[in-house]
């Protein structure tokens, strides 16, 4: 997990660093993944594997096909990361900018360009609940949501503002099978796996 530079650190709860540092110091020791969100640590406690992995890569694949060299949809470290919101999360797939992608720390989730989750098999109300909320509150344009128990997904764009904060006014739902749009670039769902 790669984590902001101390001058970062301004702006920042002393309860969400105080969050970050167990993060820190628990990502190498314990298996799964750890995120921050407004209700405290997540920690999805399987690593992902088969099905949820392969997605990830063919959605990774099928985007960078068709998007500009400048992109890139990667899969790998670091996180997005908004210090003022207390929010730390690693999308599965984050379609941003060669440039923006090289900083030090995590990724400044407003140069992000989609975020694109996987649904786990422990912990789905983390992707359908709460990414959707804290997506548009990072500032995240476009979130995309692959569903392997189900087969299906949905696309979520224009952020808008509500009495509870921004969050997204538009959703398009999709089934395995179907060509999904994410931003400007339609990819195939077609041979996505699924959990068994």
């Amino acid at each position: 997990m790669a984590i902001a530079s101390d001058n970062a650190r301004q702006g920042a709860s002393p309860l969400y660093l105080t969050m970050r540092d167990v993060v820190q110091s628990m990502d190498d020791a314990i298996p799964g993944k750890f995120e921050i969100t407004k209700e405290g640590i997540v920690h999805d406690m399987m690593s992902p594997a088969g099905p949820h992995e392969v997605t990830a890569a063919l959605v990774s694949r099928r985007l960078e096909k068709v998007m500009p060299d400048e992109l890139l949809a990667h899969t790998g470290t670091p996180d997005v990361e908004d210090e003022p919101e207390g929010l730390l999360r690693h999308p599965d797939v984050t379609v941003i900018a060669w440039t923006d992608l090289g900083v030090e720390g995590s990724a400044d989730p407003r140069t992000a360009v989609a975020a694109i989750e996987v649904v786990s098999r422990s912990n789905p109300d983390n992707d359908w609940v709460g990414k959707v909320r804290d997506y548009p509150l990072m500032g995240i344009p476009i979130y995309a949501i692959f569903d392997p128990r189900t087969g299906s997904g949905a696309v979520f764009t224009d952020i808008h503002a509500t009495p509870d904060g921004p969050r997204y006014a538009v959703r398009k739902d999709f089934v395995y099978g179907e060509d999904v749009t994410i931003g400007e670039w339609t990819i195939a769902t077609r041979d996505l796996p699924r959990y068994a």
